[in-house]
């Protein structure tokens, strides 16, 4: 599993594969919780640099939109 992704890394991820990190976070397929945490980070790092991959799968990530002024 890929952890620290680069930004060619990030931007070469297809839907699919975001899909199928989406699918073991909502459906907890974890051996450790190690692993979730892995795949959220990578979810997360995927947002800042494709946020259309992960438009989907925002309730796993917690997110919200929010004003900073």
């Amino acid at each position: 599993m890929i952890v620290n992704l680069e930004r060619e890394a990030i931007s070469a991820i297809t839907a699919e594969e975001v899909a199928a990190i989406a699918r073991r976070l909502e459906f907890d397929e974890y051996t450790n919780a190690f692993e979730c945490l892995q795949d959220w980070h990578l979810l997360r790092a995927i947002a800042h640099d494709r946020p259309d991959l992960i438009e989907p799968y925002l309730f796993l990530l917690d997110m919200e939109a929010y004003d900073e002024s």
